[in-house]
């Protein structure tokens, strides 16, 4: 396989659009890297909220 796979960037930015309401040309824009720790930090801020 060569670059990301489509099914795991498609759920990325999905994840990313639905709780920051971000438009998916500017997290598609971000590198790998910073895409995965907003979708760390967002995971982060549900698993505070849900205590």
């Amino acid at each position: 396989m060569i670059g990301y796979p489509p099914d795991q960037l498609r759920k990325e930015v999905a994840y990313i659009a639905y709780f920051f309401h971000w438009q998916p040309d500017e997290i598609l824009s971000m590198d790998h890297h910073s895409r995965l720790e907003w979708v760390k930090e967002i995971a982060d801020i549900n698993q505070r909220m849900s205590v």
